[in-house]
C-alpha cells in the first residue's frame, strides 16, 4: 500500500518517512494476515490515506483546480474519520494522528479478544433488504452481541457480533436468500464489544486536544455535520475538545451510516466524491448509492492522474 506514491511524490515520501520504518514495512511488505490485525491495519491505512490526500491537494493546486473547485465537506469511513479529522485540522498533525490510531487499534484489539488472544467476534457483509436483515438480527440476538454496524448501501449491511451469534445469523440469513460474505477482520468492530475501548479512547482524544474543524465533517454516528449539535462558543477550546472526543469515542461502538452520509453530501451539493487511500471500496459504494455523483479515487499515480483529468474535464463543461 502506498509504495507508488512514496516512489513518485516528495510529499508522500515525507509522510511515510516521518511515520517510521515499522509502518513503511507494514505498508510496503506486509502480508494479508499481518495487515488483518487491527493494531497494524489502523496506522498503515491512516498513513497511506493521508499521503494520498496530501498528494492530491498538492497536485490539484498545481493544476489550478483549487481555484475552481468548492469543497462540500469531508467524510471518512470508520478509521477513515481520523483522516477526515486530520484533513480538517481537528487533529493538528499527522504524527499525532498516527499516535491516536495506533492506540485506538490496540484498545480495539484488546476489547475484541479473549484471554488467549483469540477473537471474541467477527463481521459479515449481508446483501439484501436492510429491514429484513434487522429483523433476523432481532430474532437471533437473544441478549448476545449481534448488531448491524455499517449501513453501506441500499443492499449492503455489515453485521458484527459474538462468534456463535454471528454464525447463527449467517445461517438464518442464507435461508432467507440473503447473501453473506465473511469479512477479513480481527473482531466485532462498531459493536457493544468495543465499550471498554471506547472509554479508553475518550481520554486519549481529550489529551490530544481536538480543534474546531476548518471544514464540514460528516459524522459516522449520524451522517450529518459533526458540529451541528455543538451549542457552545467555538472559541471555547475545552468545550470543543470535549465534544469531539465524546463523539469519536461513541463512534467506536456505534454504527457507521455511510449510505446516509453519501446521500447527505449529495443533498448539500457534492457533484463528485473522491476516495483517498488504499483500494476502491468506497468508490464502489458511491456508485451504488447515488448514480448522479461522480466517484473518483486516489491511491497511486494512475488513479491520481485520472481523477485530475475527470475533474478538469467536468470544470470545462
Amino acid at each position: 500500500m502506498g509504495k507508488e506514491l512514496y516512489d513518485n511524490y516528495n510529499t508522500a515520501r515525507e509522510i511515510f518517512d516521518a511515520a517510521g520504518s515499522q509502518i513503511k514495512e507494514w505498508c510496503f511488505n506486509g502480508t494479508a494476515e499481518m495487515l488483518r490485525q487491527t493494531f497494524v491495519t489502523q496506522p498503515s491505512i491512516y498513513v497511506v490515506t493521508m499521503a494520498a490526500y496530501r498528494v492530491f491537494t498538492e497536485e490539484a493546486e498545481k493544476e489550478g483546480l483549487n481555484k475552481e473547485l468548492e469543497l462540500t465537506g469531508i467524510a471518512g469511513f470508520s478509521l477513515g474519520e481520523y483522516s477526515a479529522l486530520t484533513a480538517a485540522g481537528t487533529i493538528d498533525g499527522i504524527g499525532k494522528g498516527i499516535d491516536i490510531v495506533k492506540k485506538r487499534g490496540a484498545f480495539m484489539q484488546e476489547a475484541g479478544t479473549d484471554s488467549k488472544g483469540d477473537p471474541k467476534g467477527g463481521m459479515v457483509a449481508a446483501f439484501g433488504a436492510r429491514e429484513k436483515i434487522l429483523d433476523i438480527i432481532e430474532q437471533i440476538s437473544e441478549g448476545r452481541i449481534l448488531e448491524a454496524v455499517n449501513f453501506n448501501s441500499p443492499i449492503q449491511t455489515v453485521v458484527a457480533g459474538e462468534n456463535t451469534a454471528l454464525e447463527e445469523f449467517s445461517e438464518e440469513a442464507s435461508k432467507n436468500r440473503i447473501k453473506i460474505k465473511k469479512l477479513s477482520v480481527s473482531t466485532a468492530f462498531h459493536s457493544k464489544m468495543m465499550g471498554p475501548a471506547s472509554e479508553k479512547l475518550k481520554g486519549l482524544l481529550f489529551s490530544a486536544g481536538m480543534k474546531y474543524p476548518r471544514e464540514k465533517i460528516y459524522s459516522n454516528v449520524n451522517a450529518e455535520d459533526m458540529m451541528s449539535g455543538f451549542t457552545k462558543d467555538i472559541n471555547d477550546k475545552n468545550a470543543v475538545n470535549g465534544y469531539i472526543s465524546e463523539i469519536m469515542a461513541k463512534q467506536l461502538k456505534s454504527p457507521v451510516y455511510w449510505q446516509e452520509t453519501i446521500e447527505n453530501m449529495s443533498r448539500d451539493g457534492a457533484e463528485a466524491i473522491i476516495e483517498a487511500g488504499p483500494g476502491k471500496t468506497l468508490f464502489g459504494l458511491v456508485k451504488k448509492i447515488n448514480k448522479d455523483v461522480i466517484p473518483l479515487n486516489v491511491e497511486d499515480k494512475d488513479s491520481l492522474r485520472e481523477t485530475l483529468r475527470v475533474l478538469k474535464e467536468n470544470i470545462k463543461c
